[in-house]
């Protein structure tokens, strides 16, 4: 595949990424299985062996297994770890974290993302994490606490890159603000499926700042993924259908699928979009790589926004 650089820094990396948070096969740790892991194992192996080289996590994904088995990769796969990028994030607690009457919450106190990181830095067995992101905005963010603790490890090694998710383009202005090194993403839903991103500023702020939008969920969850069909009583779709007819015929008069055509899409955008395939099937996952080399018309990239508008530009 092709490189992009993330944001200013030397950090390079492929336009596609891979997304760990599937690698456990749930969300439950009591869950996990021997197989489930197995399965995981060879889903990250496959995504190497396709040309892979950003690995994207986060420490809430199976309550960190996701990372431990990651972690089990590297160990497994000789001179991996020097060929790829990590990237992992920090920021949401569960319920019951520490204390059982303990709320979900967000939390960028100092204390936590230090602790976090040591945490990501165990299960992956890694020295130092490539990208370090914030997950959610935290309510009570104190930008200059947030700096402190990028700083320190930085310059302890145990983080490179510092970035953000899900974070509106004020937070990530006020976050920079007090940050002395610079922010190199932001990591936000951006497909077919949702559009918010290219109306809201996040995407112009990115361009603007040279900030690498990290694209989450790129085919909306998987239904605009090739072979989907919503049910009949979805009510998504009436929505759908015409969006999904529109991919399909661009797949047909292009040679491809319905997959590359969604992801391409998000690849054709100037601020250099980084689709995060999160599949476990090995097929898929090599079946997102075609997107690279297939760049698409305006014209037939505004067919596709105008269909999943489902309406007309004003």
């Amino acid at each position: 595949m092709k490189t992009t650089l993330i944001g200013p820094s030397p950090l390079e990396t492929t336009r596609l990424a891979y997304g760990c948070w599937r690698l456990a096969g749930t969300w439950v740790p009591a869950e996990v299985t021997p197989e489930k892991e197995a399965q995981g194992r060879r889903a990250a192996i496959a995504a190497y062996e396709a040309g892979y080289t950003l690995f994207d996590h986060a420490d809430i994904y199976c309550h960190g297994i996701a990372e431990s088995i990651f972690g089990q990769v590297l160990k497994q796969v000789s001179g991996m770890r020097d060929r790829i990028l990590i990237a992992t994030k920090c920021g949401i607690r569960f319920p019951g974290e520490p204390n059982p009457s303990s709320p979900q919450r967000y939390d960028f106190s100092r204390e936590h993302i230090l602790h976090s990181c040591e945490q990501s830095l165990r299960r992956l067995g890694i020295e130092t994490i490539d990208l370090y992101q914030l997950h959610r905005p935290d309510f009570l963010m104190d930008p200059e606490e947030v700096a402190a603790a990028f700083s320190q490890l930085k310059q302890a090694g145990k983080a490179r890159e510092f970035g953000v998710s899900n974070f509106r383009p004020s937070q990530v202005t006020a976050l920079q603000s007090a940050c002395p090194m610079r922010l190199l993403v932001n990591q936000v839903e951006i497909s077919l499926a949702r559009l918010a991103g290219f109306e809201d500023g996040t995407l112009d702020q990115c361009l603007a700042d040279e900030l690498t939008p990290l694209a989450w969920s790129p085919l909306g969850g998987g239904v605009i993924a090739t072979g989907y069909t919503p049910a009949s009583n979805d009510p998504r779709r009436a929505r759908l259908l015409p969006l999904l007819q529109t991919l399909d015929d661009l797949a047909q008069a292009r040679g491809t699928t319905r997959t590359v055509i969604a992801l391409a899409w998000l690849l054709k955008h100037p601020a250099k979009i980084v689709p995060i395939v999160g599949s476990v099937q090995p097929e898929r996952i090599r079946e997102a790589v075609a997107a690279d080399t297939l760049d698409l018309t305006r014209e037939e990239w505004y067919r596709l926004l105008l269909a999943a508008r489902g309406e007309a530009l004003p």
